[in-house]
Parts: C-alpha cells; structure tokens; sequence
C-alpha cells in the first residue's frame, strides 16, 4: 500500500504517563500531605496494582460492580474520572480529596514525557507531506500536552474518544480519523500499543503498525521502523 496519512495512539505510543510513585510523590507533595516511606510505597504500589493511574499499568482486578463502567469509561469525562478514581478509591489514602487530585494530575503536561523518536518522527512525516491525526481512547482534552512539548505542529487532527461517544476498537472512531485527514482507510496506516484496541483499524482497511507499550527509556526508537513502511 501507498501510505497517504498516519493515525496515532497516544498514550504508550507517542507519550508516556509518568510512574506511578513520581505520580503519587507529586500529588502529596502539593498538597503538603507527609507519609512514612513505608507507606508511600506501600501506598504506590497498590496504586498501581489497581490500575488508578491513567495511561498506566491495567488493574490486576475490577471491584466488583466497576466492570461495566470501565469498559465504556473512554467514552465520556464522567465516565473516564468515575471509573478511574473508584478504583483508587480502593487504596486507603490519607485525605479523600487526594482521589481527585490524583485524577487531576494525569491531565498535567508534566505528568507526560514524548518518546525519544517522537518529535523526530512526527517532523519527518511533516516533512514527506503524510498528514498525521491522533486517535486515542481518553476522556480529556490532549491538546495542551502536545503544545505544551511542542508536538502540536505535526498534527493535523484529533479524533478523542469522549468527543464522538465511541471508543476504540468500534470501527467509528478509526473512520472519524480517515474522514478528519480526508483519506480513504486503505490509504492510511493506524499506530498503536493495543494489539485489541488499535488492532481495530485493521476492520476497516487500514493497515496496522505496532509499538511496545514501554517506559520511555526503553523504547528509545520503537516509532522508526513505521518510516520504513511509507517510504
């Protein structure tokens, strides 16, 4: 295939969300909460396993009850910060407005780091004139973290799950991607984390390139090879 324009997964593919103590440490920091050290990574790392961060590790287990909203939780910001600060919820914290300054946090552009090849990437696809959208299952506004790390020049569109009440793998939101580029699906090339959720793209034509979903000091060029496959 002739690759006229590129869909791109945010979280994990172009971005990553901090850790989840740097995550934690932040949060009580400015509220001005101390706690043991014990307790602190006693307190991350059941964070963590409950999957409370945002662009994080997955929950090792729902709640019960929390089943059904998390599976719609991209599809409004109601949805998005009820499902995720329940099961922070499940971690006794010392102040109950912790939960939501902890959901709050996730939103900041400091709370994001661009892969090492993003901006080199994303400049080189500017470069060949492939127009690039970003697609992803969320329930904010991404927009200020990409201007805030000055990536907003190389995108062309956004396409949020909350913002069109579908989220991936419905094939919806991979034709809202096509149609905001003006690009007919066997012309574009979807890139994600998600072998299920980004994997979607593939139902309606697109074609379909994976990245590992690593800490970013992992994947120092896991988004080069993709440039291979548009020439």
């Amino acid at each position: 295939m002739t690759v006229k324009g590129v869909l791109f997964d945010f979280s994990g593919t172009l971005l990553r969300v901090e850790p989840v103590a740097d995550w934690l440490r932040a949060v009580l920091d400015e509220a001005e909460v101390r706690v043991p050290e014990d307790e602190f990574g006693r307190c991350a790392r059941l964070l963590e396993e409950a999957g409370a961060l945002p662009g994080g590790p997955s929950p090792r287990a729902l709640p019960p009850g929390l089943e059904a909203v998390w599976r719609e939780r991209d599809r409004t910001p109601e949805l998005h910060r009820a499902a995720y600060t329940a099961v922070a919820r499940t971690v006794p914290l010392p102040r109950e407005e912790l939960y939501d300054a902890l959901y709050d946090r996730h939103m900041r552009p400091e709370a994001w780091r661009p892969y090492a090849d993003t901006r080199d990437v994303l400049a080189a696809l500017r470069e060949r004139g492939v127009p690039v959208a970003v697609v992803s299952n969320i329930g904010w506004d991404l927009r200020p973290v990409f201007r805030a790390h000055e990536l907003a020049p190389y995108v062309r569109e956004y396409v949020l799950s909350y913002e069109h009440g579908v989220q991936k793998p419905e094939p919806g939101l991979f034709r809202a991607g096509c149609e905001a580029l003006g690009l007919a699906p066997e012309d574009v090339l979807m890139v994600g984390d998600d072998r299920e959720a980004d994997g979607g793209a593939a139902d309606i034509g697109c074609a379909v390139h994976f990245v590992d979903h690593l800490p970013v000091e992992l994947r120092p060029g896991g988004l080069v090879p993709l440039l291979d496959r548009i020439g």
